[in-house]
């Protein structure tokens, strides 16, 4: 009997473990070398390796901790926060790999593929006006220009004007669109009167988009000047209310009068009804007293 159990357990043990994927450590590869070097032996003989000493490890590399490297694609679209048209990117493989590759948004950057998106890039740059066409990255910059309107606040200082160095700076303030000086167009060559304005962008050498500019007064942002206009404002507030004010108490008054004097009205006509009432009966009382004697007296 003991024989027999003794012989399950050894069968339950000699079966290889079976574990869960989700339970394996992941797999690192770690560098490491001899503290001690092992001395050289004869040839054909094996080395002499010391039993303790040659044991002793350290540490050179551990892949677990070392910065991974990225990928290297070129893009065949234009992608958001990546890149246009022909653009070598530095990605990280799991993005290269599940979306830009997987979507078709990039190939690999093969000395073919290389070639093919440089002769594009050099038709783009020199090629006639004919075989050129806007680029994706060219063609949101026209859509987003042509839905802007650049305002400029006017400096609190003399010197100040409107050129184009400003022009172009405030684009790239405002708008976050850089402008070069050599694509940018004005009607003026200063200026520094309030108005409204407008300019020419060429984009890319193809098409030239038209951006209304507006000159206005300087605004300060802190927050004394902040609580000064909050003042300013309730100050014209209040300048408002008080003529409104005054004129609604003196509505109020003469309807107030004009209610005293229908009064006045009504108490005078029940004093003059009360007189009328006393005087007919006054009238009436005389009457019977100087009344003549009936028959009846005179046949007594």
């Amino acid at each position: 009997m003991w024989s027999s159990g003794r012989r399950v357990l050894q069968d339950l043990f000699s079966q290889p473990a079976v574990r869960s994927f989700s339970l394996t450590p992941s797999q690192n590869t770690v560098v490491v070398e001899r503290w001690w070097q092992v001395p050289l032996s004869k040839v054909g003989s094996p080395p002499r390796l010391h039993p303790r000493r040659h044991r002793i490890y350290k540490l050179v590399e551990d892949t677990k901790f070392a910065p991974k490297e990225k990928m290297e694609l070129i893009l065949t679209q234009t992608v958001p926060k990546f890149g246009g048209r022909g653009e070598t990117v530095f990605v990280k493989k799991s993005v290269g790999r599940n979306k830009l590759l997987a979507q078709g948004l990039a190939v690999y950057p093969s000395p073919e593929n290389k070639q093919i998106f440089a002769e594009e890039l050099r038709l783009l740059r020199e090629g006639t006006p004919e075989e050129r066409i806007q680029t994706r990255t060219g063609q949101l910059t026209v859509d987003l220009l042509k839905r802007s309107k650049l305002q400029i606040n006017k400096m609190p200082v003399d010197e100040f004007k409107v050129n184009k160095e400003v022009v172009c700076r405030q684009f790239q303030k405002k708008l976050g669109v850089v402008i070069p000086p050599h694509v940018l167009s004005l009607p003026f060559e200063s200026v520094k009167d309030l108005g409204d304005y407008w300019c020419e962008v060429t984009v890319n050498g193809l098409d030239i988009v038209r951006v209304p500019i507006s000159l206005v007064p300087y605004e300060d942002p802190s927050a004394d000047h902040q609580r000064q206009l909050k003042a300013q404002m309730q100050q014209a507030a209040a300048d408002i209310s008080e003529p409104a004010e005054e004129e609604e108490a003196a509505v109020v008054a003469v309807s107030a009068a004009a209610e005293e004097a229908k009064a006045g009205k009504d108490s005078v006509s029940q004093v003059s009804g009360a007189a009328e009432e006393e005087t007919s009966a006054s009238t009436q009382t005389s009457q019977d007293t100087t009344a003549p004697p009936s028959d009846g007296s005179k046949k007594d």
